[in-house]
């Protein structure tokens, strides 16, 4: 029961399942309320508490024309700035302490350069170590010592042109998962330049609206993905310049691109010489002290979120590339890591595991002022959570009991194709089965729907396409040399899709590639491998073929997409089921203006096919997988009208169509203009 003087949540209002836990989700929500208000009481409203960055770290101020180098370091004996501006003498520029634990020292503006590289000296308990600041907003480093390096950056504001881009249709939403480093066909590290040419016009072509940047914020080993981040103010120098990353996000604006950052605030590095760890000699300073601090399944160290002072780090990063850099939101990397002290690994089978036993709720409380403060910045902000833990109210507004994600990430879905293709025969598929975990999700609760991300691309696991077409992806591609694996791979693969864009969620994804097949996986340079770039890298000669099949995998879809986006059928309610065949493994359901058939059977084409449709009319083919121009056998002629009847016996409207084995359509009453 409710306190007597307590507001019902909405979240209670719509999901009364969640009712025995009303006290506890209110109390969730007045966590929130009261660390906001002493936010707020403290700087006077957290958009000023977020933007710590203009105050710590090195910023230039251009009336005084001075340098000022803050570093907020409690635990330490004594702080000094050196680098090339000093011939990298220790001690000949001391730090001065002020209040709080801040150290600070100014410079004119002609002893400190724009380019110069830089350390910081910290004396603690622990000795004496040469440290990256922790605001720092460029990190570079030597291609010969293999050594990282701060980097003093900037005096000059970036000129955006106005740049004015807002998301306006947050329901019509079609990512595209990028890395910029593996972007480009070349055997090398690709640039911000070079993504922003190459990349971002293929993706317009592509259909797509948004693309989600991965690996941006700067990380010591290339090979973990972005996602053991060092520095979490500097964009990842391997790119190039943060101008380069800003002349990127603009000309995706100019595209109508959002542009939506993989932000890693879950943990970071353990790493002394580029991350935060035990900066000031201490181990509590930015983390939990002890075990608690470490997350042992991913050898990193997990931030304190109850310490005001990580709140102001996180949260002003938060601000930072908002406002900075003008990305468009985030996907939150690791939500359901960072929701629950076993850190999502244990089995939630009780209600009472989302609410007390085992919950994380100073996390909940950072995600819940993350989310916030993203909205009061940019009403209109993208943020998805990673959660595959079913956390509720996680895209509830924090006012009504939820932690105020727009989206949470399907993660179920890839999951259950991977174990569908591995495990299982075709013959063996249900389809109800199908069409179950498909639609396993709360009407409330948005979900970005995708049947493969970068997760299944890496070395490790296989993409659909691999699992489907496996080696004969390299000798049997051509549209001459078809094979029955590969028939069966590129039918599959469009229909998978087709699948889950149709009915998992209100938002889609798709990682770089994996829409035309790309034939291989992820393995970014390491011993193993001999340092190669082989496998880190795209080819987009493959799709530029048209006498290959990978350009018919990238056509189907780009008119799946195309067809999706203008008749607005993400934002469309849960598909409504027709007609369910077992035995032909053959499904049929209506979502938004369309209606959807499904024929997975390995081999059984049924000739006047007969379903019952909601309305009476003439239909329309308006998309086929198995048209020859997205690499199918070309078994329908989708030139011709299908009228309806009426069955009196029954009171129907009635369809008859061909339907081929392993071939999905889509009709339209009418054409779509």
């Amino acid at each position: 029961m409710s306190g007597q003087n307590q507001r019902r949540l909405e979240l209670v209002i719509i999901d009364p399942w969640l009712e025995p836990s009303e006290n506890a989700i209110y109390q969730r929500y007045e966590r929130f309320k009261n660390k906001l208000r002493t936010i707020e009481n403290q700087a006077g409203s957290i958009l000023q508490f977020s933007k710590a960055y203009e105050y710590f770290g090195i910023n230039f101020n251009k009336s005084k024309q001075c340098w000022t180098y803050r570093e907020w370091a409690p635990g330490a004996d004594a702080l000094f700035l050196t680098g090339e501006f000093n011939e990298w003498n220790k001690y000949s520029h001391p730090l001065k302490r002020i209040e709080g634990g801040i150290w600070e020292i100014t410079l004119a503006s002609e002893e400190l350069k724009h380019g110069e590289k830089i350390k910081v000296v910290v004396q603690s308990q622990i000795g004496e170590q040469l440290r990256i600041p922790a605001y720092i907003r460029r990190v570079v480093q030597d291609e010969d010592t293999k050594n990282f390096s701060a980097q003093v950056w900037g005096t000059e504001p970036f000129d955006w042109k106005s740049d004015s881009f807002n998301i306006t249709d947050k329901d019509n939403l079609y990512i595209y998962e990028c890395h910029v480093g593996m972007a480009q066909e070349k055997e090398g590290i690709g640039t911000y330049v070079e993504f922003t040419e190459n990349i971002l016009p293929r993706i317009k072509k592509a259909g797509y609206n948004a693309i989600q940047l991965m690996a941006i914020q700067e990380h010591p080993y290339y090979g973990s993905f972005g996602y053991h981040v060092a520095n979490f103010f500097a964009p990842s120098s391997r790119f190039g310049t943060p101008e380069d990353l800003k002349s990127l996000v603009m000309t995706a604006h100019q595209m109508g691109i959002a542009v939506i950052l993989d932000i890693v605030h879950s943990h970071t590095v353990k790493n002394l010489n580029e991350g935060l760890r035990l900066f000031d000699g201490t181990d509590y300073q930015y983390f939990h002290a002890g075990p608690r601090g470490e997350h042992t399944l991913w050898d990193s160290m997990l931030f304190d979120y109850g310490k005001t002072e990580v709140l102001q780090f996180l949260l002003s990063n938060v601000t930072y590339w908002l406002n900075e850099f003008h990305f468009d939101g985030f996907r939150f990397d690791g939500v359901g890591s960072m929701l629950y002290f076993h850190h999502g690994d244990e089995t939630i089978d009780s209600q009472v595991k989302y609410f007390t036993d085992g919950v994380e709720w100073d996390a909940i409380t950072y995600l819940q002022l993350a989310n916030y403060l993203s909205h009061k910045i940019k009403k209109n902000a993208l943020t998805i959570a990673e959660d595959v833990t079913g956390m509720p109210g996680l895209t509830i507004n924090e006012e009504e009991g939820g932690i105020g994600f727009d989206y949470r990430l399907g993660m179920g879905i890839p999951d259950f194709w991977i174990k569908l293709l591995k495990e299982i025969p075709d013959e063996e598929w249900h389809i109800a089965e199908m069409w179950k975990v498909l639609n396993d999700r709360l009407p409330y609760v948005k979900t970005v729907a995708y049947c493969e991300s970068h997760d299944q691309a890496l070395v490790g696991d296989k993409t659909i396409a691999f699992r489907l077409m496996d080696a004969e992806m390299y000798h049997n591609m051509r549209t001459i040399d078809s094979t029955p694996v590969i028939d069966r791979g590129i039918a599959l693969h469009k229909m998978i899709r087709l699948f889950t864009l149709s009915l998992g969620g209100q938002a889609y994804l798709n990682f770089m590639g994996n829409e035309f097949g790309h034939p291989e996986w992820i393995d970014f340079p390491r011993a193993g491998n001999d340092w190669s770039y082989k496998y880190a890298r795209r080819q987009w000669s493959l799709v530029d073929n048209p006498l290959l099949y990978f350009s018919k995998l990238a056509a189907f879809d780009k008119a799946m997409i195309e067809l999706a986006k203008s008749t607005k059928l993400l934002s469309s309610s849960f598909a409504n089921q027709l007609n369910v065949d077992e035995s032909n493994n053959t499904i049929i359901f209506e979502r938004g203006s369309l209606i959807f058939i499904f024929n997975f059977h390995v081999s059984e084409s049924i000739p006047s096919y007969e379903f019952i449709v909601p309305e009476g009319g003439t239909y329309q083919i308006v998309l086929n997988t198995d048209n020859k121009v997205f690499g199918g056998l070309g078994r329908i002629n989708d030139k011709m009208d299908y009228p309806t009847y009426y069955h009196h016996v029954s009171g129907t409207n009635r369809l008859r169509i061909y339907l081929t084995n392993r071939t999905a359509l889509i009709l339209n009453k009418g054409s779509i203009e």
